[in-house]
């Protein structure tokens, strides 16, 4: 499974952006797909995940409200909309996936077999 990630960049206090996350290889519409970002100098941090087979979603609790995340499987492709952006959000942010997730785990980076590379976003003030 190879994972790419898309839509980072620089914004303003307060701006929007969309990543998306885009599988291909030996993928299935039963995986579940987390974002994850990790900030210079910081660990690497969960933001929220979601289940592709039924949609349901997860999320930082205190990130909840300004990130949404949310999928197609006809593309292969999952989403995640930053708004209200702040300068706190800025690092790069990693979409990963599993066939298997228990959901105990499902906000932990070790419960994820594949990663993409990541895309930076930068929010300046």
């Amino acid at each position: 499974v190879q994972l790419q990630a898309f839509g980072g960049g620089s914004v303003h206090t307060g701006g929007s952006l969309r990543l998306s996350c885009t599988a291909s290889g030996r993928t299935s519409s039963q995986y579940t797909v987390a974002w994850f970002r990790q900030a210079p100098g910081k660990e690497r941090d969960f933001v929220a995940g979601i289940w592709r087979s039924t949609g349901r979603s997860f999320y930082e609790e205190s990130l909840k409200g300004r990130f949404v995340i949310s999928r197609d499987n006809s593309k292969n492709t999952v989403y995640l909309q930053m708004n209200s952006l702040e300068p706190e959000d800025t690092a790069v942010y990693y979409c990963a996936t599993s066939a298997t997730v228990i959901l105990s785990e499902r906000r932990n980076d070790r419960a994820y077999q594949y990663w993409g590379l990541g895309t930076l976003v930068t929010v300046s003030s």
